[in-house]
């Protein structure tokens, strides 16, 4: 079968952090290792996406998320120097907001704005951005509409935030060549934030 599995998509997930990571720490003026790394937010929202309307057990997903976010987190500020929180926990929101809109969809207005306002109020990694994308990604689909609304907030976000995220906007061709297949286990991935932190603060 053509296309890519959902192993392919985490492999190329966690090799574009890794060199974005790297542009970030070791080389800040190589713009297009920045570029390249733009990839990878918008994968691991569709790889969430898909584990949450797959997932036999929500709790036990959060509670990894929230797990490996923890161990994560203090690795991550000495790695960056930094005070925000870091990426699972956007993701860990946007895992709840995705569970309430599908359980609840009367709530779903409110509880996306709220995950906003906290992503912000906690200085969570992409802040309400990553609401957004998530919110977007959740509702993917290869038209000309969702296409208009995808581009259009993100030339109306570089307006507000400068144009360092634009390369986010091909992504999606990526979720269209999605094959729908799992391919092989990677368990591997569930280690892979904190480990690649840890590596690159050894560095």
């Amino acid at each position: 079968m053509t296309g890519l599995t959902s192993y392919h998509l985490k492999l190329i997930a966690a090799l574009t952090m890794v060199v974005d990571h790297i542009g970030v720490l070791f080389y800040p003026d190589l713009d297009w290792l920045r570029v390249i790394g733009r990839v990878s937010f918008p994968l691991f929202i569709w790889l969430l996406i898909r584990g949450e309307a797959h997932t036999k057990d929500i709790w036990r997903y959060g509670l990894r998320l929230g797990l490996l976010g923890l161990i994560s987190q203090p690795i991550y500020q000495i790695t960056f120097g930094t005070q925000q929180l870091n990426i699972l926990f956007q993701l860990l929101l946007g895992l709840v907001c995705l569970r309430v809109a599908r359980q609840r969809p009367a709530l779903m207005l409110p509880v996306w704005i709220s995950a906003a306002l906290i992503t912000e109020a906690l200085n969570v990694s992409y802040g309400s951005y990553g609401i957004i994308l998530i919110l977007l990604i959740r509702y993917f689909r290869s038209h000309f509409i969702w296409w208009l609304v995808w581009v259009g907030f993100h030339l109306i976000w570089a307006g507000y935030a400068g144009t360092f995220q634009l390369p986010t906007t091909v992504v999606p061709l990526l979720f269209i060549a999605f094959n729908g297949q799992r391919g092989p286990k990677a368990r591997w991935f569930y280690g892979f934030y904190p480990g690649h932190l840890a590596l690159l603060a050894l560095l």
